[in-house]
């Protein structure tokens, strides 16, 4: 009798997880994607060497959507920020860039809902410790291409997970820049 009472205990009991874990994959039905839906503050125009080591963003507006609008949502849903890059590409005719910034970070952002970063940087010393932005503070001009302007495309995007254990990122949202001496 008492292994019937233990066979049927077991049973019940993976009755009851695979009941937890089907319970769990509707609340997160669909998953999220995060998207960059704001910038304030953007710098048009940086100098190499006036702003020597950091160049940030005002207010940058996170926004996660679920991929699924009319489907349900859930608290498993919500992302935990892990980190963003910044990657460059120019603009101009020169080839040369500063190598990407990765930056950890933390933070919540709700199912359906935004949250704001402020003054999260997108140069710091190691790019403009690096061509061509050195060649500009140093010289006066890029040296690859003769211009004492360098356009800039700045892209970033950002990384987290769902409380579920999904990964989550954004597009990258991009804006250019002009570095000067």
């Amino acid at each position: 009798m008492t292994r019937t009472l233990k066979a049927l205990a077991l049973s019940c009991f993976a009755l009851a997880l695979v009941g937890c874990e089907s319970a769990t994959d509707k609340v997160d039905a669909g998953g999220v994607i995060l998207s960059v839906t704001d910038f304030d503050g953007l710098p048009i125009i940086v100098s190499a060497s006036g702003n020597c080591c950091l160049v940030a963003i005002e207010t940058m507006t996170i926004e996660s959507v679920p991929k699924n609008p009319t489907g349900p949502t859930g608290p498993l849903m919500n992302v935990e920020m892990q980190s963003y890059e910044v990657i460059y590409t120019r603009e101009d005719t020169g080839t040369r860039v500063p190598p990407k910034l990765v930056q950890s970070i933390f933070g919540t952002v709700p199912v359906g809902g935004t949250t704001d970063l402020d003054n999260y940087p997108i140069m710091r010393e190691d790019q403009f410790n690096n061509q061509p932005f050195r060649d500009l503070r140093d010289f006066g001009v890029d040296t690859e291409t003769g211009s004492s302007v360098v356009r800039m495309r700045v892209s970033i995007r950002f990384f987290g997970r769902t409380l579920s254990g999904d990964p989550v990122d954004s597009t990258p949202a991009s804006f250019s820049i002009e570095v000067t001496p």
